[in-house]
C-alpha cells in the first residue's frame, strides 16, 4: 500500500495572496504564516515588505492593543508580527533598517512613561536587537543621533527587556573597530556611571510605582558587562585598545561611588546585596564552582588573573562597615523553617558579605588581610557558622575562609623556607610589613587559632553534636562542612608547616590531648564512614546459596564484571583466551586454563541422582527445567509464514536451539549429549547448562 502525495499541492497563503484586497490580519490568522516567510515565499515576502503592511507590524509590537480583546488572544497578533520582523530574511531586515520612519516609530516606544507592558518591550527588544546584528551601521547611526537614547532606556530599567537591549550594544556588534566607537560613544554618555547611581539606597523612593527590580537589574547589567568585556578581552587579542567601560568599572572612583551609594543613608537589604553582586563580580576568578576553588587551595595561591588593586584599595575602608552589618544586619521578621522557627533569620545581606569576606581572602592581598584579622571579622562568621547550624550557604562560606588563610599561609611558607622557628624573621621589608608581619608570619593564621579558636570551637561543636545525638536528638546541618574544616587542618598540621604548627605549642594542655584524640580516633572513623564504596559485593548471591561452598574463582568484584563479559561474548575458539581472567588468578588450581575451548565438553554437567529415591526437590528441577526451555520439538507445530514457496527441508534438522534460531546438528559443537533426529534433549542434565543463557541474538 502507498501513500498518495500531492505534489502539485499549493500554499493557502498563495491562494490568498492572489486574492485581491487581501490584509495582513487575514495573512497571519494562517498557521504557516511563519514557515513560509522563513521558507522564501516570495510572494508573501513582496507583500510584507510594503509600507502600510511593515508599519502595521511596528505598530503592533510598540502600541498596546484594544484591553476589551479575550486576554488568550490579545497578545497574539503582536507576537506573530515580532516573529515575522525578526525571522532573519534579508528583504525584511533591509526595509526595516532602511527606512527611517519606521526607526522613529519604533523608537517612539521608548517615550512612553514608565513602567512599559513588559511583553511589548520584550518584542521591541528582540527586534531592535536583530536589527543591531543585521543592519549594524545603519541602526548604530540612528541611535547615535538620538541624545536621550541611554536617558529613556536607563529610565525603563525596571523592564528587563531594556538591560537584554544594552547588552545587545556591547555584544552583538561588528567588527571590533565599529564595536569599540561603540563602546566608547556609551562611555561618553557615562553609562557605567548612570547604572551606578542606579544603585542607590534612596533612588527607588524617588519615583513612584517603580518596583525594587531597577535595582536588581542595574546590578545584574553591571555583572554582565564585567563578564562580556572580560570574556571579549580574552578573545580578541589583536585589540590593543583596552575596553574603555570595564576600565571604569575597576577603576577605584567607580568602586568608591558604588559602595558611598550602597551604605549612605538606610542600609537597605536590597542595596547592600545587589551592590556586593557587583564587587563579588569584579574580585571574580575564572575557575567556577566549589571544586575550581578547591583546586586552587590545593595548587597555592596562583590566581587565574590578577585582580586590578584599584578594586581593593576602595574596598579596604569599607570593610568596617561590612562588619557593622555582621553585628546588625537590617532587619527581618522571623520565618518558619523545617526545623521549627527562627526568629532572626541570617538574612541575604549577611550571607552577601560573608561571600565577599571569602573572595577578599582569596586575593591574598595583605593589607586586606591584616585589616580581616584587625577587625576579627573571622571570629564573627565562625559565630554566624556555630548559630546557624542549617544554613549551608553560610557553612561553604566559611569553609572557603579557613582554607583560604591556611593555605595561604602554606604557600608563604613554602617561599620562606628559611624560618624554621617563631623567633627568626626576615630582615628585609617595609615597615609597616616589619611590625604588623608578613605573609609568613602568622599574620593570618594566628588569629584563626589564637583569637578565633578555631580547634576548641571544632571539639566543642563536635562533643555537643555527638551529646544531640546520644539523647536521640538529630545531627546538627554543619557536621560535613566541620568535618571538611577539620581535615583542612590536619593536613596542614601532617606537612609540618611553621605556620601551623602554633596549635600543638600555644593550645592548653587538655585541648591538646583533647585534639589529638579527636584525629586519632573521632575524625579518622568519620572519614572511614564518609568514604562510601560504589559498589559492594556484599550480599549479591542468592539467599538459598550455600554459604560454605568454596569457589575457584576470585570473589571479588572482578567475577561480576568477567561474567557480564562472558554473557555478550561470541562462542569462539579463542573464547577462554579473552574470559577476562588471568592465570595466576587461578592460584587453587594446578592446570592452565589457556586450552583449546573444546575442553569445554570435559565439564561435567551431570547430576548424581538416586533413581531409586526421587526427592521432591528432583521433581521440583525438572519441572523448572520444562517450564523454561522450549522443546525442540515444539517447532515442527509452528505455522510456516511462507507455506507458498517450496522449499524442501528434507536434509536439515528441523529443531532450533534454545538460545535462538540457529540450527543444531546432530552432534553438537559445544561437546554436549547428541540428539536423536529432530528431538530434544531428554537428559536433564544437558538442559541445565543452558540456564546461563550467555547469547543473545
Amino acid at each position: 500500500m502507498f501513500w498518495k502525495f500531492d505534489l502539485n499541492n499549493t500554499s493557502h497563503i498563495d491562494q490568498l495572496l492572489d486574492r485581491e484586497g487581501v490584509t495582513l490580519r487575514e495573512l497571519m490568522e494562517e498557521e504557516d504564516v511563519l514557515q513560509e516567510c522563513k521558507a522564501q515565499n516570495r510572494k508573501l515576502l513582496l507583500f510584507l515588505s510594503k509600507d502600510h503592511c511593515m508599519l502595521e507590524l511596528v505598530t503592533l509590537i510598540t502600541e498596546e492593543p484594544p484591553s476589551d480583546l479575550e486576554e488568550k488572544t490579545r497578545f497574539k497578533f503582536p507576537n506573530i508580527a515580532c516573529e515575522l520582523l525578526t525571522s532573519d530574511v534579508a528583504l525584511i531586515n533591509d526595509k526595516l533598517g532602511g527606512d527611517e520612519s519606521l526607526l522613529e516609530k519604533l523608537y517612539h516606544f521608548l517615550e512612553q512613561e514608565p513602567p512599559l507592558n513588559p511583553l511589548l518591550a520584550s518584542f521591541f527588544s528582540k527586534t531592535i536587537g536583530n536589527l543591531i546584528a543585521r543592519k549594524t551601521d545603519q541602526v548604530i547611526s540612528f541611535l547615535r543621533k538620538k541624545h536621550n537614547f541611554i536617558s529613556l532606556v536607563l529610565n525603563h530599567i525596571d523592564a528587563s527587556a531594556m538591560m537584554d537591549l544594552l547588552l545587545r550594544l556591547i555584544s552583538c556588534v561588528e567588527p571590533a573597530p565599529l564595536r569599540m566607537e561603540v563602546l566608547n560613544w556609551l562611555n561618553e554618555e557615562r553609562l557605567i556611571q548612570r547604572l551606578t547611581e542606579l544603585m542607590h539606597t534612596g533612588r527607588d523612593e524617588e519615583v513612584q510605582n517603580i518596583p525594587h527590580s531597577r535595582q536588581s537589574n542595574a546590578s545584574q547589567t553591571l555583572c554582565d558587562i564585567i563578564r562580556l568585556s572580560r570574556d571579549q578581552a580574552n578573545q580578541l587579542s589583536e585589540v590593543t585598545e583596552p575596553d574603555p567601560l570595564l576600565a571604569v568599572l575597576e577603576s577605584q572612583e567607580n568602586v568608591a561611588e558604588l559602595l558611598k551609594n550602597m551604605f549612605e543613608g538606610e542600609r537597605t537589604e536590597a542595596s547592600v546585596v545587589n551592590g556586593t553582586e557587583v564587587l563579588l563580580t569584579l574580585l571574580e576568578s575564572r575557575r567556577s564552582g566549589l571544586e575550581g576553588l578547591m583546586d586552587l587551595y590545593s595548587q597555592g595561591c596562583e590566581r587565574s588573573y590578577t585582580v586590578n588593586s584599584s578594586i581593593l584599595r576602595a574596598i579596604e575602608p569599607h570593610l568596617k562597615d561590612f562588619q557593622q552589618l555582621l553585628l546588625n544586619p537590617p532587619m527581618r521578621s522571623a520565618i518558619l523553617t523545617t526545623v521549627g522557627v527562627l526568629e532572626q533569620p541570617l538574612g541575604s545581606a549577611r550571607l552577601h558579605v560573608a561571600r565577599l569576606v571569602a573572595s577578599l581572602l582569596q586575593t591574598y592581598d595583605l593589607s586586606i588581610c591584616q585589616e580581616i584579622c584587625r577587625l576579627n571579622t573571622m571570629d564573627l562568621l565562625l559565630d554566624l557558622f556555630f548559630k546557624y547550624t542549617w544554613n549551608n550557604f553560610l557553612h561553604l562560606q566559611v569553609e572557603l575562609c579557613v582554607a583560604s588563610i591556611l593555605n595561604h599561609s602554606a604557600h608563604a611558607d613554602l617561599q620562606n623556607p628559611g624560618l624554621q622557628n617563631h623567633e627568626e624573621r626576615p630582615a628585609t621589608g617595609t615597615g609597616n610589613q616589619a611590625e604588623e608581619g608578613t605573609p609568613g608570619q602568622n599574620s593570618t593564621s594566628d588569629p584563626l587559632f589564637q583569637h578565633c579558636r578555631l580547634v576548641q570551637r571544632i571539639l566543642d561543636a563536635w562533643e555537643e553534636n555527638d551529646k544531640i545525638q546520644a539523647e536521640g536528638g538529630r545531627r546538627r546541618g554543619n557536621m560535613g562542612h566541620l568535618t571538611r574544616i577539620a581535615n583542612t587542618v590536619v593536613q596542614n598540621l601532617e606537612k609540618g608547616l611553621i605556620i601551623i604548627t602554633c596549635i600543638s605549642t600555644e593550645l592548653p594542655e587538655d585541648c591538646r590531648g583533647r585534639w589529638e584524640s579527636f584525629v586519632g580516633d573521632t575524625l579518622r572513623e568519620t572519614n572511614r564512614r564518609n568514604t562510601v564504596d560504589l559498589v559492594s559485593t556484599h550480599n549479591l548471591h542468592s539467599s538459598s546459596e550455600d554459604d560454605d561452598m568454596e569457589s575457584p574463582f576470585p570473589n571479588d568484584l572482578s567475577i561480576q564484571q568477567a561474567f557480564s563479559d562472558y554473557q555478550i561474548q561470541q562462542m569462539t575458539a579463542n573464547f577462554v583466551d579473552q574470559f577476562g581472567f588471568n592465570d595466576e588468578e587461578f592460584s587453587e588450581h594446578d592446570e592452565n586454563i589457556n586450552a583449546a575451548f573444546d575442553r569445554i565438553a570435559e565439564i561435567n554437567f551431570n547430576i548424581d541422582a538416586d533413581d531409586h529415591s526421587v526427592s521432591a526437590n528432583s521433581a521440583a528441577f525438572e519441572a523448572c527445567c520444562k517450564e523454561r526451555i522450549q522443546q525442540f520439538d515444539d517447532c515442527e507445530e509452528e505455522e510456516d509464514i511462507w507455506d507458498e514457496k517450496e522449499i524442501n527441508y528434507a536434509t536439515q534438522i528441523k529443531s532450533r536451539s534454545s538460545f535462538g534460531e540457529t540450527e543444531v546438528s546432530s552432534s553438537s559443537s559445544w561437546g554436549g549429549p547428541p540428539q536423536q533426529g529432530g528431538e530434544g534433549p531428554q537428559d536433564t542434565s544437558w538442559t541445565s547448562f543452558t540456564e546461563f543463557q550467555p547469547f543473545s541474538r
